[in-house]
C-alpha cells in the first residue's frame, strides 16, 4: 500500500509540476511559448506587457491555484472524516456561506468600499476585509456549538441551518441591492484564481501553510477516529479538542480561499474521493499527501481550462470545476454501499 502511494504521489507530482508550468506558458492573452520561458528564467522580454503578465498575473495566478486546490481538498476530507460522511464539504458548516454575506454586505450595503472620515479602503482590500470576517464570525460560532454540542450529526445540521441563515439574508440583500451591486456580487461569486495580487501572495501562503500544518499534526487522531470515538478515546485521543483544532484548520483554510478566491465549488467536496479511489484506503499517512496534490491538479486544470476562449475572454471559475466534481459525487452515491471509505 505504501509503495502504491509513493508511485501514485510521484506521478501527481509530475502532473502538477506540468499543469503549473502549462497555467505559466498559456492564458488569455497569446505570448510565444520560447518568449515566456525565457522571462521565468529571468531574460530579457521582447514586450514588457508580456513580462508583467507573466510574472504579475500567471505566476501569482497559478500558485493561488496549486495552494487553493490543496486547502479545499485538505478542508473536504477532514470534515468527511470526523463527520463519517462522504457528502460533507468546506460549505456545510456555513464558513464560505459567511464569507459570502460578508462580501454581500460591503459590496450591496456600501458600494465595494470601506470609507470612514480617516480613512479609505480600496474595493478588493474591502471584499477580502468582508470575506475573512464573515467567514471568521460563522467560524467563531461553529467553535462556540462544538462546545455545546456533542453529536457530529447535530453539529453538522446545525451547520447546514447556518448556511441556511447567511444564504436568506444574501437573498435578501440582493432584493434591495441596486443592479451594479447585484451584478459585482454575482461575478466575486463565480470563482477566480486570479484575486491574489505578488504581494499579497506572501499572507495567503501563511495562512494556507498553517491550516495545512494543524491537519498534518491530526493524521493519527483522524485515523483513531475512523474506527469510531470511543475506540479514540480508548487510545488517548481527545475528542473534543481534535474536532476543536479540525474546525480551526478548516476555518483557517476555508476563510481564506473563500476570501481571495470567491467561494470554489466541489474541490474540497470531489477531490478526496477521488483520492480514496485511487489509493483505496482510508489511512491518512498516504490519502492526506495524495488528497493534497490531487486538489492541486484539479484546480491548476480547471484554472487552464478557463482559459480556453482566448483573446474573447476567461471562463468563470465555477463553470469549470463541476465537470470534474458532479460526476464524482454522482458515482460515490450511486455506489456508497459498494465502497468502503470510513474503515
Amino acid at each position: 500500500m505504501r509503495s502504491k502511494g509513493k508511485i501514485y504521489g510521484a506521478v501527481l507530482g509530475v502532473i502538477t509540476a506540468i499543469l503549473f508550468v502549462g497555467n505559466l506558458l498559456f492564458g488569455s492573452i497569446d505570448i510565444p511559448i520560447d518568449e515566456a520561458l525565457n522571462i521565468l528564467i529571468g531574460g530579457e522580454a521582447s514586450r514588457e506587457s508580456w513580462r508583467f503578465i507573466i510574472l504579475e498575473s500567471r505566476l501569482p495566478q497559478a500558485i493561488t491555484a496549486l495552494l487553493c486546490g490543496a486547502a479545499l481538498a485538505c478542508s473536504g476530507l477532514m470534515l468527511q472524516t470526523s463527520f463519517n460522511n462522504p457528502l460533507a464539504g468546506p460549505s456545510i458548516l456555513g464558513i464560505d456561506s459567511g464569507a459570502s454575506l460578508g462580501v454581500a454586505i460591503i459590496i450591496m450595503l456600501s458600494g465595494g468600499v470601506i470609507s470612514t472620515q480617516s480613512f479609505t479602503l480600496s474595493s478588493f482590500l474591502s471584499i477580502i476585509i468582508g470575506a475573512t470576517l464573515g467567514a471568521l464570525l460563522i467560524m467563531a460560532i461553529i467553535l462556540l456549538l462544538s462546545t455545546m454540542i456533542k453529536s457530529n450529526i447535530m453539529l453538522l445540521i446545525a451547520g447546514i441551518m447556518i448556511g441556511y441563515i447567511t444564504s436568506s439574508a444574501i437573498s435578501l440583500l440582493n432584493f434591495f441591492s441596486t443592479a451594479e451591486g447585484v451584478h459585482s456580487y454575482t461575478i466575486w461569486g463565480l470563482g477566480n484564481f486570479g484575486g491574489v495580487s505578488i504581494s499579497q501572495l506572501p499572507l495567503f501562503s501563511l495562512l494556507i501553510f498553517v491550516g495545512i500544518f494543524i491537519a498534518i499534526m491530526l493524521i493519527k487522531p483522524l485515523n483513531a477516529m475512523l474506527l469510531g470515538n470511543r475506540y479514540a478515546e480508548n487510545l488517548g485521543v481527545n475528542i473534543k479538542r481534535t474536532r476543536n483544532l479540525l474546525l480551526f484548520a478548516t476555518g483557517i483554510l476555508t476563510a481564506t480561499t473563500t476570501a481571495f478566491c470567491g467561494p470554489v465549488a466541489f474541490i474540497g467536496l470531489a477531490v478526496p474521493h477521488i483520492a480514496r479511489l485511487l489509493l483505496g484506503t482510508s489511512n491518512h499517512n498516504q490519502l492526506l499527501p495524495i488528497t493534497l496534490l490531487c486538489g492541486s491538479v484539479v484546480a491548476l486544470l480547471c484554472n487552464l481550462l478557463c482559459t480556453i476562449p482566448g483573446n474573447s475572454g476567461i471562463l468563470p471559475l465555477n463553470a469549470i470545476t463541476p465537470i470534474f466534481g458532479a460526476p464524482v459525487i454522482i458515482y460515490v452515491i450511486i455506489n456508497q454501499r459498494k465502497i468502503q471509505y470510513f474503515n
